[in-house]
């Protein structure tokens, strides 16, 4: 089989890397997605349940530290998803990853201000749904990622996903090196995603509890939650993540919280894990693949590293050359 990369998005965007970051709250800083984009790759500003005002000021952090182009993860369950996309709109980024909904009802908008639109995907089914309602691309994210993830793996979902749709599949979930993000292509894939291997970029913000957590991480030391609750999450193993999940039968006795509560719990306890480094009360999102993950390097190394071990893997070049 003979592998030939061609993304017309990331070639459209000036890429070195056919790479791009995902979508991290709170761990997507402004500065780590500038020194991603600088590099080569495309970096993400991860926004969660944030409000305008807290996008805006990510967006310019990183706009002082790059002139290239990156963009924005948007969670479209946040109850301020409306002023999310204003600022988006008003400050000129150049591309929105979408996650937890369907963002058709704002894609008209954001394609008239120019913005790829690409929305994250757990299924065949809603990566179908997704291009017959016009978005650039799609994420095909396995469940080995950390953080919101579905029920297949990397594996199984992208070749699937490659075979159903005719626009760009990006693969996300469990690729942290070159062989990773090789396999990836030769599932088809035309770029790929990584997450938790940036969390431990030298330009990562997060607390270094977290840093620390990740780096010692084994393969077995991540955790889903909300199996019964309903939207799962991978976290690193620890007080908190164990007993949210032994105590899930009993939360499914209780009233819903309604959305406000939610945002909090999750909010809150991803914060106290990204920027208090809270080793018994924080959520440690971070993918299986943490366990190949041994050391603090630049993100344009990370990066160099990646690509440069996955084109010796197949033989090919970035931009595919004829």
């Amino acid at each position: 089989m003979t592998v030939k990369i061609e993304n017309p998005i990331f070639e459209k965007l000036g890429m070195k890397y056919p790479i791009m970051e995902g979508g991290m709250t709170w761990a997507g800083t402004g500065a780590l997605a500038a020194a991603i984009s600088e590099a080569g790759g495309l970096g993400f500003i991860g926004t969660g349940y944030w409000h305008g005002d807290d996008v805006r000021h990510e967006i310019r952090r990183a706009k002082s530290l790059t002139d290239k182009p990156f963009g924005v993860n948007v969670m479209l369950m946040s109850r301020h998803i409306r002023e999310v996309f204003d600022v988006i709109i008003e400050e000129g980024v150049r591309v929105v990853a979408t996650g937890a909904g369907d963002p058709s009802p704002f894609l008209e908008e954001l394609h008239e201000a120019g913005i790829i639109v690409i929305p994250v995907v757990p299924s065949v089914g809603l990566a179908r749904m997704m291009e017959k309602k016009g978005v650039d691309a799609v994420v095909a994210e396995g469940m080995e990622s950390g953080g919101h993830i579905g029920m297949l793996t990397t594996m199984a979902l992208v070749p699937q996903v490659v075979d159903a749709v005719d626009i760009p599949v990006i693969a996300a979930g469990g690729i942290g090196d070159g062989r990773g993000a090789a396999a990836a292509f030769m599932l088809g894939a035309s770029g790929v995603q990584m997450g938790t291997r940036f969390l431990t970029a030298t330009e990562s913000e997060i607390h270094d509890n977290f840093k620390k957590a990740v780096l010692k991480a084994r393969d077995i030391d991540t955790i889903v939650t909300g199996n019964l609750l309903g939207n799962r999450a991978r976290v690193l193993k620890n007080k908190m993540a164990k007993a949210f999940v032994k105590n899930e039968v009993n939360e499914l006795q209780k009233p819903k919280p309604d959305a406000a509560a939610i945002e909090k719990l999750e909010s809150g306890t991803l914060r106290a894990a990204v920027q208090q480094g809270d080793k018994d009360g924080g959520a440690f999102m971070a993918g299986q693949i943490s366990g190949l993950i041994h050391d603090e390097k630049s993100a344009a190394q990370i990066l160099e590293d990646v690509w440069s071990q996955a084109a010796d893997l197949m033989g090919v070049e970035w931009p595919a050359k004829d």
